[in-house]
């Protein structure tokens, strides 16, 4: 493409999101200087230059009775977003995950002639098998980022890409724990356990006093067990005072982000089913997946779930390497029996570590090269 990509829209959903989406602006940025890129995005975005017209902490609820409070708002949001989008007519719009606002807003577009691509197909293998039809229509192209969906998508229709995982490229083979403890303060010989019960306020209110009930179980049994727990800026004051009024401020420390930092110093997890989990096993850490919901957003759920496992690790491997603890089963008594179980039997983290390593170095790739290749390719097409 002779002339470049000069304009791009993007809408990102939530921390996780804008991290993906960051990893991709640096490479366009890099291929084509003069990109203006706008939207929705958060601050690992808008330090690679990018215009956030709404930040993307506001698309950061989960589950289905826990958007209705905010629907209006966000149904608002996205109508103005696609009028201001249609009178700009960027080149390409990318939506990153968040498929419940993102595809509507890219039918829309598409609709009126614009190039729409989906960074980070939807879950469709695990569950919501009905989204696949709304993204047919909804994505001119689908970057995948898990090895075997972009086949599968294939025969629904979907023009998909495998571009690899960017954590995987981002966070390395070999973990330098000693590094991280240093960075962090924490003793070289402790064993640590890091926290990470999400970065919605929603499942802050549903797991954060469950896992600090659990750090309290683990310390009964382990007085010497060091916990840290990192959280995104706009939630450590509610998170600070679930830490006061579970008397654990001198056991638990809280880390305004370096998640990354957290998950390289621990030797175990417990945390949150969504992408943190697959940044544990990234890092090669034992881990405890937890989830709990409003209990009819977990019924909803539950009829639409096509696989066994929740967790990423779980999935990607095709069975049950790390627990699950979901709903009722998420009893801080239950959370800590399973982390104590993994700081107990060195060798089977020996055999986890050697399983991750392999997760690893399947979904490593260049994956900021590979994503902005295909959206050249695509707006190529388009000028063609």
């Amino acid at each position: 493409m002779s002339r470049g990509l000069v304009s791009c829209a993007m809408v990102a959903g939530e921390t996780s999101g804008d991290l993906l989406a960051a990893h991709l602006l640096q490479a366009m940025m890099a291929r084509w200087p003069a990109l203006q890129a706008y939207g929705i995005g958060g601050p690992a975005m808008t330090s690679e230059g990018f215009d956030a017209w709404w930040p993307s902490e506001r698309l950061a609820v989960r589950g289905y009775v826990e958007v209705l409070p905010r629907l209006a708002e966000l149904l608002r949001m996205r109508r103005r977003l696609g009028e201001r989008l249609l009178a700009r007519r960027p080149q390409v719009f990318v939506g990153v995950d968040a498929p419940d606002f993102n595809f509507d807003l890219e039918l829309r577009l598409r609709g009126a002639g614009l190039r729409t691509v989906h960074f980070v197909s939807p879950s469709f293998w695990a569950w919501r098998a009905e989204k696949l039809a709304k993204l047919r229509q909804a994505a001119d192209l689908v970057l995948c980022i898990f090895p075997f969906e972009a086949d599968l998508l294939a025969r629904q229709g979907i023009a998909a890409r495998y571009v690899g995982h960017p954590l995987a490229s981002v966070i390395p083979i070999t973990i330098d724990r000693a590094a991280a403890r240093r960075g962090l303060g924490l003793e070289q010989d402790a064993q640590v356990v890091a926290l990470m019960p999400g970065s919605r306020a929603s499942e802050i209110e549903h797991l954060c006093a469950r896992f600090l009930a659990a750090a309290a179980l683990i310390l009964r049994s382990r007085p010497g067990v060091s916990f840290v727990l990192p959280a995104v800026p706009a939630l450590a004051a509610r998170i600070a005072q679930e830490i006061r009024r579970a008397d654990l401020g001198q056991q638990v420390r809280l880390l305004q982000g370096h998640s990354h930092q957290a998950l390289a110093a621990c030797d175990a997890v417990l945390v949150a089913s969504g992408t943190a989990s697959l940044e544990a096993a990234l890092f090669k850490r034992p881990m405890v997946i937890a989830y709990h919901m409003h209990w009819l957003s977990w019924r909803i759920m539950q009829r639409k779930r096509l696989q066994p496992w929740v967790g990423l690790p779980n999935i990607l491997r095709g069975r049950f390497v790390v627990p699950e603890l979901l709903q009722e089963q998420a009893t801080p008594e239950a959370l800590a029996r399973g982390v104590l179980s993994w700081l107990e039997q060195p060798q089977q983290v020996l055999e986890l570590q050697r399983d991750f390593e392999a997760l690893h170095l399947e979904l490593r790739r260049d994956t900021a090269t590979l994503a902005v290749d295909a959206i050249e390719d695509l707006c190529a097409r388009d000028v063609s």
